[in-house]
């Protein structure tokens, strides 16, 4: 098959164990035993190829291990939660899992019952003949058909002669180019980089899945719009953290980057109370995500998952009928907006099988006393450039003062130890994040100066625990009441949830969608 071609040539030497498992799984469109439970734990511990340093303390000290355990109950409670609300409204997201692990140059149809894949048709060629089917005997849709030959047509055309077999489709062209590499050389860390979400009280499956469809895992991919690096942060919004930070940031780094884009996610999670339009905030801005929320609101949803899906699909439904006539209802939220976090959700099954079919490796993070040149760490540890630059991949001539290095192993003259995810949690620490992460408030209160006050208090509580983790958590804090405060946000929403204009422009839009036949 093309998915299978494809992936032993990308992924070459160092990941063959993912093949077998993850490409039948692809082919098929069926989930390997054991990872379609939703609520199964990324942490798989898989034989590290680069076993080298101190052991990693098996238990937590007694005084924050319930405290973490709490921590980790609500993280999964919240993600349950969401899955039960995507199951409701977006049953087809496990489809996403299959745009990166199929080459480019594919149109992939799945079901939107439930996700599964139906067919994979080559975007140039024969579609009656070079079709390949999960089932084999939907193949008989297409005898004797002759398709459209523009692309757009076929695939239109395509989804009309199935949905009376199959029911309801999706179909979308593929992107695993974007992925294979990367995957190749850095999917070996993804173990590590899981264990840094689980620190800030994440999802580490769904942390990953979000760097896995923003960048493909690359720490230096950059965007038509210059965002950057592992998590996509826009530049104006990197240069910020660089200035809070009180250490140096390399933004090219996927292990600089991944605490950051761990610590958001969560603040960002506890203000919503949910993933799903924490994640949208990432893509679409919480502007806009303020405002799709208010249109659920008003169409009688009452908890935030809930409103972000069906205000999400009222302003889809809005927007087939007139962007312009409804443009004050939802803005720059466009069709990708409205997929982002179900496209997450779905490659959460991606990083599972990654995760469990290559071999793991530690990434240890030093502290540079001084400016490392490459060939001096070259000399100390043995390791080729190449490998330098697979662990650092910001790193050209030097690792500056101040920045971390990262390593496959301990060098004490590289700097004091700051993996901070290879040590327990200090008491201190669990106790602050456990008290932030349980923050219940209205989403109105925090746009405002009194909330961002609160804000302010753990961002200092936080530096106080005198942790690394702690201090990822206050910088954090500090950006996001610059985000929440200084954009004006709480005005904006204030402004579009009280005004008549924007009331009577939604009724408008509800009756035109109830005439049709729409919600």
């Amino acid at each position: 098959m093309r998915g299978k071609a494809f992936l032993v040539q990308s992924l070459g030497q160092r990941p063959t164990t993912v093949l077998g498992p993850l490409v039948a799984v692809v082919a098929t469109g069926l989930l390997v035993a054991g990872l379609a439970d939703e609520t199964a734990s990324v942490v798989v511990r898989a034989q590290s190829a680069h076993e080298v340093g101190p052991p990693v303390p098996a238990e937590l000290p007694e005084a924050a291990a319930g405290t973490m355990q709490a921590v980790a109950d609500r993280a999964q409670a919240r993600y349950d939660a969401d899955v039960a609300a995507l199951r409701i409204h977006r049953p087809a997201y496990p489809f996403w899992q299959h745009i990166f692990t199929i080459p480019d140059g594919s149109i992939v149809y799945g079901s939107r019952t439930d996700g599964h894949l139906i067919a994979t048709f080559p975007q140039r060629g024969n579609w009656v003949r070079d079709g390949e089917w999960v089932d084999p005997a939907h193949a008989r849709v297409l005898q004797g058909q002759s398709l459209p030959r523009r692309l757009g047509d076929r695939r239109d055309r395509v989804a009309e002669l199935l949905e009376p077999v199959v029911g309801d489709v999706l179909h979308n062209a593929t992107r695993g180019r974007f992925l294979a590499p990367h995957a190749s050389r850095h999917g070996d860390f993804l173990e590590e980089w899981g264990r840094i979400y689980e620190r800030f009280g994440g999802t580490a499956e769904i942390g990953l899945a979000q760097a896995m469809v923003e960048s493909g895992l690359n720490g230096r991919a950059r965007s038509r719009v210059r965002a950057l690096g592992f998590c996509q942060w826009m530049p104006r919004n990197w240069s910020l953290l660089k200035r809070l930070s009180p250490y140096v940031i390399e933004g090219y780094n996927q292990t600089t980057q991944a605490p950051f884009c761990a610590a958001y996610l969560s603040i960002l999670a506890t203000m919503y109370g949910s993933l799903i339009p924490a994640l949208s905030e990432h893509h679409a801005g919480g502007v806009n995500v303020g405002r799709t929320m208010i249109n659920g609101e008003r169409l009688g949803a009452n908890d935030k998952r809930e409103q972000y899906l069906r205000g999400s699909d009222f302003v889809k439904a809005l927007r087939q009928i007139s962007i312009r006539r409804y443009r004050q209802l939802f803005r720059t939220y466009g069709p990708r907006s409205a997929l982002y976090a179900e496209m997450v959700f779905g490659n959460v099954y991606n990083v599972r099988r990654l995760i469990l079919e290559m071999p793991q490796s530690r990434v240890y993070a030093m502290r540079a006393p001084r400016n490392l040149a490459i060939g001096a760490i070259s000399d100390v540890t043995g390791l080729s450039r190449d490998e330098l630059k697979r662990y650092n991949p910001a790193l050209v001539r030097q690792v500056p003062r101040g920045a971390n290095v990262y390593l496959p192993m301990y060098v004490e003259e590289f700097g004091p130890d700051v993996s901070f995810w290879h040590r327990p949690p200090t008491p201190e620490y669990a106790a602050v994040l456990d008290e932030f992460l349980g923050i219940e408030a209205p989403l109105e209160d925090w746009h405002t100066r009194a909330f961002a006050e609160r804000l302010r208090e753990f961002a200092r509580r936080f530096v106080e625990t005198g942790t690394e983790e702690g201090t990822v958590m206050s910088t954090m804090i500090r950006f996001t009441i610059d985000s929440l405060i200084n954009n004006r946000r709480g005005a904006i929403l204030t402004e579009f949830r009280s005004s008549d204009r924007i009331q009577g422009l939604f009724d408008r839009g509800r009756q035109e969608l109830a005439a049709q036949g729409g919600s």
